[in-house]
C-alpha cells in the first residue's frame, strides 16, 4: 500500500488515537508489531496516519491493547469507513493552505461547537463584507482574488450551522463587537447578522463584557469541537503562525473547563441580543 504524503486531519487523529491506545496499554511499537505479525515501521506508519488500516485490524489492536471502550472503538471505525469520502473542501486543495481545509474538515464531523473570540466575530457567523475586510487587512496585503477566495470559503463553511444540523454556542467578547473591519456600515451589517443568527434554534450567542472579571486567557480565540465520543473532542486555537490543534485528553479537559467559566461570566442570550442591537444602533448613527 502506498504511503500517504499528506494525511487528512481525521487520518492523523485516527493514528494518534491508535498510539494513545498502545501507550495506555504499556506496549512499545515493536511489541505491538510482533503481536500483529508486522514490521515495526508499519506500526509507525499507522500511528502517523501515513497508511490506513481495516476495521478488523482496529479491533485486533484494541484487543491487544486491552481497550474495552466500545464507543471509542466504534467512533474510530467510523473514521476508517469514511476515509475515502472527500468533503467539499477538497475542491480548494492546492488553492488554500492546509489550515483552512483542516478547520472545515473538523467542523463537518463535529457533533457540536463552542467558541470564544475576542478580536473578531467567529468565521461561522461572518458576513461576506466582514470576512472580506478581515482578510483584506492581512499584512503583507493579499491580492484581491485571494481575499475573495478566502471569504467565499469561509461563507461556504457556514452551511453546517445555517442548516441547523449542528449546535453552536458562540461566546463573543465585547472587544470583538466593537472592533471595526471594513468601516461602520459593514460592521453594523455584521452586528445585524449576529442578531438574526441568534434567533436560530441551534445557535446561541452570548456576550462577554469588558467588565467581566473572571475571564481566563483573554488573548486567546478558540473553537471546541465535540466528537462522537468525548475522547475524540478537538480544540482549534488561533495563532500568528497558523492553527494550533489540541486533542490530548488533558488539553480538551482544560478547554471544557474554560468554556464553563466563560459561560458563567457571559450575558444571557436575550441580554446579549439586546446588547448587540445597542452597539449596532450606535454604529448606524455614524453613517446615517
Amino acid at each position: 500500500m502506498a504511503l500517504r504524503s499528506n494525511p487528512t486531519i481525521r487520518q492523523l487523529r485516527l493514528g494518534a488515537e491508535l498510539r494513545r491506545m498502545r501507550e495506555q496499554a504499556g506496549l512499545g511499537g515493536s511489541q505491538l508489531a510482533r503481536a500483529l505479525g508486522i514490521n515495526p515501521a508499519h506500526v509507525t506508519q499507522m500511528e502517523s496516519g501515513r497508511t490506513g488500516i481495516s476495521v478488523e485490524r482496529l479491533r485486533t489492536i484494541a484487543a491487544l491493547c486491552m481497550c474495552v471502550n466500545e464507543p471509542l472503538i466504534e467512533a474510530l471505525a467510523e473514521i476508517i469507513t469514511d476515509r475515502d469520502k472527500g468533503g467539499w473542501w477538497e475542491e480548494y486543495r492546492g488553492r488554500l493552505s492546509q489550515d483552512f481545509l483542516e478547520v472545515a474538515e473538523i467542523e463537518c464531523h463535529a457533533r457540536g461547537l463552542s467558541a470564544y473570540t475576542m478580536a473578531f466575530i467567529h468565521g461561522l457567523l461572518q458576513t461576506n463584507g466582514y470576512a472580506s475586510a478581515v482578510f483584506a487587512r492581512s499584512y503583507p496585503p493579499l491580492p484581491g482574488h485571494e481575499v475573495d477566495l478566502r471569504a467565499s470559503f469561509r461563507l461556504r463553511r457556514q452551511h453546517i450551522i445555517r442548516s441547523e444540523a449542528t449546535p453552536f454556542t458562540a461566546y463573543i467578547h465585547e472587544a470583538a463587537l466593537r472592533m471595526q473591519f471594513g468601516g461602520a456600515k459593514i460592521h453594523a451589517e455584521q452586528l445585524g447578522a449576529l442578531v438574526d443568527a441568534s434567533e436560530q434554534p441551534n445557535i446561541s450567542i452570548r456576550v462577554v463584557l469588558f467588565d467581566a472579571d473572571t475571564i481566563p486567557l483573554p488573548n486567546e480565540n478558540f473553537t471546541y469541537f465535540e466528537g462522537p465520543v468525548q475522547e475524540l473532542d478537538t480544540v482549534q486555537a488561533d495563532s500568528g503562525v497558523g492553527n494550533l490543534i489540541f486533542d490530548a485528553p488533558a488539553n480538551t479537559a482544560r478547554f471544557r473547563s474554560l468554556i464553563t467559566r466563560i459561560g458563567l461570566a457571559a450575558l444571557s442570550e436575550q441580554e446579549s441580543r439586546e446588547y448587540i442591537r445597542s452597539i449596532k444602533k450606535n454604529m448606524e448613527s455614524k453613517y446615517a
